[in-house]
């Protein structure tokens, strides 16, 4: 792994720490590009967010569900509490640029002046899981400049967002009446995913019913002690609803308690480590000798001279050889 860290960066790092969103805006731009020195900067910055300071708070759902809308409410709340919020809205690839295709900060008109809230538009790049392959780092430097409550907004692909149930203490699993979401949501597993369902257009004549499959689809077993997902009536772009919402979430976040955030943060960090071992073992392994080692084994399973299991087997033997 790269560790250089260039004067500039530190340069970034300490303006960063000053609370300059410019240096901010240009550390997100390097660790998204992964450029050189941006794993300095993170080793660098982490310890700083081992104190549990910044709440994180995920909004999933599918496509069209109101996400961003609903983020656009819902910050203002925060704000009246003082809390700084920054937000990650990822969003699908350009094929031109690799940046993100849609500007989240379009999408959340209300927000835009707000130098309490910093947006941050990011490319998924190919990742599957409905966030950005390098939000774990981008929200490292988040916490690290001082914001309170970090909102990861999914991507909205509907059957595999996951991710941000590693990434986020509380997850908001937003959903629309109309289109037969929470029968979605139910092949998705976002039942399992979910700490809180916001049921967004409530006003829509389906609405009722759609919360009732819901509600039919928990767990018959669970019990008072356990966090059962409030399933709530909103409109986003009506603004109604979105205070019991914020009201959900703090009533989650005080039901994970100090021990409950702890492990979830230590479950982060497990997930964070093991991504950084695999990639780095995978770009040793596919290093110019692997590449040459993987052709030649190729070519003996088609002449064949052996299977694939058996030279799978050999390539790891014979990357794990002293060199």
């Amino acid at each position: 792994m790269r560790t250089t860290q260039t004067s500039g960066t530190d340069a970034l790092v300490a303006a960063l720490l000053e609370g300059d969103p410019r240096a901010l805006a240009r550390l997100i731009s390097l660790v998204e590009d992964r450029g050189p020195g941006y794993e300095a900067v993170i080793d660098a910055l982490y310890p700083r967010t081992q104190t549990g300071g910044a709440y994180r708070l995920g909004i999933t759902g599918p496509p069209g569900a109101g996400k961003s809308t609903l983020v656009d409410r819902l910050v203002p709340r925060f704000r009246r509490e003082g809390k700084r919020v920054g937000i990650l809205a990822c969003d699908p690839t350009s094929p031109f640029s690799g940046g993100a295709v849609l500007g989240d900060r379009v999408r959340m008109q209300s927000l835009r002046d707000d130098e309490g809230v910093f947006i941050r538009s990011l490319a998924t790049r190919g990742s599957l899981g409905g966030l950005s392959e390098m939000a774990h780092e981008v929200s490292v430097l988040l916490e690290a400049a001082g914001y309170d409550v970090i909102v990861f907004e999914t991507i909205g692909v509907g059957q595999v967002e996951i991710d941000v149930m590693e990434s986020a203490d509380t997850v908001v699993v937003v959903l629309t009446p109309q289109s037969g979401d929470a029968i979605q949501a139910l092949k998705a597993g976002l039942l399992e995913i979910a700490d809180v369902f916001a049921m967004n257009k409530a006003d829509q004549p389906e609405a009722d019913r759609a919360a009732q499959a819901l509600q039919l689809a928990l767990r018959p077993d669970m019990t008072e002690e356990m966090w059962i997902p409030p399933i709530l009536k909103i409109s986003a772009l009506q603004d109604e609803g979105i205070e019991r919402l914020k009201d959900a979430i703090e009533r989650h976040r005080a039901h994970l308690g100090a021990r409950g955030l702890r492990k979830k943060r230590e479950e982060r960090l497990r997930a964070f480590l093991r991504r950084l071992v695999e990639e780095e073992l995978r770009r040793r392994l596919w290093d110019a000798s692997g590449t040459a080692l993987l052709d030649s084994q190729i070519e003996r399973i088609v002449r064949g001279e052996q299977g694939p299991f058996r030279a799978a087997r050999e390539l790891l033997q014979e990357h794990e050889k002293p060199r």
